[in-house]
């Protein structure tokens, strides 16, 4: 296989033991000089963290697949690793270097079963965008239709499971000391193989394309005759990522308006009660000079039961209304808090503090209008997601931490933006998506 790219179960279990040996060298240095009474400042701590993320992501990156979407939900959590971490793997939402161009292409020969020239008017050979499980190409259809060519990198799907259970090693090295994240891959592990099914991706394009259709939402269209589980070709949607748009200096009324378009798209779905685009990093959105938003990659969507959503979607009135034994019942259906605890006294502590951290969370919704821009939210936002209490087992269902993570996604943009938001009409759907459950004899 192509030296750029390690596709095979000994290739890739070499790059990990290399990195896991680097990364336990240098912890067990830092632990030998504190051990004798070597003093480290924050400055020294903070480069450590950087200099040691950015050893693993550059193996992760050589690595690409399983390991680079580890390093992208990562990069969205900021309270499993320090947040030198974060910073560093947020690098993964954006830039990814590509594999070469012979390999793109006879990945298309043995999916599409000919060559790119023949199959397009034009076939630009140097991707465009290249991320976790694969890279994108900018083609031209033969009636002249731009289109976006998404190739998945070899044998991905057949190293899941290994390169799980290797980055899973790895990364416990690096969590905060207690921290159980078994819950935490078996999520990243689901997803990745619903992922390399381009297939089932081309069915969600469609069902957003019809269902946003004519909106200021932009979506891609599937060519379904161009396309195979590996390959997926779809119409190209324009636009500029977040971290361009931030670089033009935006006004207020451009970071308001794709913030509220953004704010809707979310609560749109939630109206719908049917599939969620849950992927919300910020490489999926394209801010577009017509002022429409732009959405791609719907690798990632989950419908949610009924009984979760209606258990979850319960928990933003109760806590607007402060109704502490609403919550802890909510909290308790959710798996959040345990009903009969082996340490009562820490529970209660955990209840608390998701309690404060929820009613933070609820907050953008308390008034008419919410200011995303406000530093005293982000503050306390980071402050809870970094100082999550570790308990010695997993919280909350697989529901739970994946919609929390769609809706952390959501408010960090909306934070990058500086988003002012108009959220009357998201209570609105809540309230109404809420009564038509309670009136639905099927639930």
């Amino acid at each position: 296989m192509n030296d750029d790219f390690p596709s095979s179960k000994l290739e890739r279990g070499k790059i990990f033991a290399k990195t896991g040996l680097k990364v336990g060298t240098n912890y067990a240095k830092r632990y030998l000089k504190k051990s004798m009474g070597q003093k480290e400042s924050k400055e020294e701590g903070r480069q450590f963290h950087t200099d040691n993320a950015r050893q693993v992501f550059n193996e992760f990156t050589k690595l690409r697949g399983t390991a680079l979407k580890i390093a992208q939900s990562l990069s969205m959590d900021e309270g499993v690793l320090p947040g030198e971490f974060a910073e560093v793997m947020s690098e993964a939402q954006y830039s990814v270097p590509p594999i070469n161009k012979a390999l793109a292409r006879s990945i298309i020969k043995k999916e599409l079963g000919d060559y790119p020239e023949a199959l397009f008017s034009h076939f630009e050979p140097e991707a465009i965008a290249a991320a976790s499980i694969g890279q994108v190409h900018e083609a031209r259809l033969h009636d002249g239709q731009k289109v976006a060519v998404k190739i998945q990198y070899p044998n991905v799907r057949n190293t899941i499971h290994s390169d799980m259970a290797m980055a899973k090693s790895l990364v416990k090295r690096l969590a905060k000391r207690g921290a159980n994240l078994d819950d935490y891959f078996d999520e990243v592990e689901a997803t990745l193989m619903e992922e390399t099914d381009y297939r089932q991706e081309g069915e969600y394009i469609e069902y957003f394309h019809r269902r946003f259709f004519g909106e200021s939402v932009v979506t891609p269209r599937w060519i379904k005759d161009l396309s195979s589980r590996k390959v997926l070709t779809m119409t190209f949607v324009e636009g500029k990522h977040l971290k361009e748009l931030l670089e033009t200096d935006p006004s207020r009324q451009q970071r308001n308006h794709f913030g509220q378009l953004l704010w809707n798209f979310f609560h749109d779905q939630v109206e719908q009660r049917n599939f969620i685009h849950a992927d919300t990093h910020p490489g999926n959105f394209f801010f577009r000079d017509d002022g429409r938003l732009g959405v791609i990659d719907f690798g990632c969507v989950k419908k949610f039961d009924e009984e979760f959503t209606q258990n979850y979607m319960q928990l933003l009135p109760m806590h607007l209304e402060g109704d502490e034994e609403a919550i802890r019942d909510l909290y308790t259906r959710l798996d959040i808090i345990k009903a009969n605890p082996d340490n009562p006294e820490k529970e209660e502590e955990f209840f608390q503090f998701c309690k404060n951290y929820g009613n933070t969370f609820a907050r953008p919704y308390m008034k008419d209008n919410f200011d995303f821009g406000n530093p005293s939210f982000k503050r306390r936002i980071n402050h809870y997601a970094r100082k999550m209490p570790i308990m010695n087992e997993p919280r909350g269902d697989k529901n739970f931490i994946y919609s929390t993570k769609v809706h952390m996604g959501l408010y960090s943009i909306l934070m990058k933006l500086q988003a002012r938001i108009d959220t009357r009409r998201s209570k609105e759907i809540t309230q109404k998506v809420l009564g038509e459950m309670e009136n639905d004899p099927a639930i």
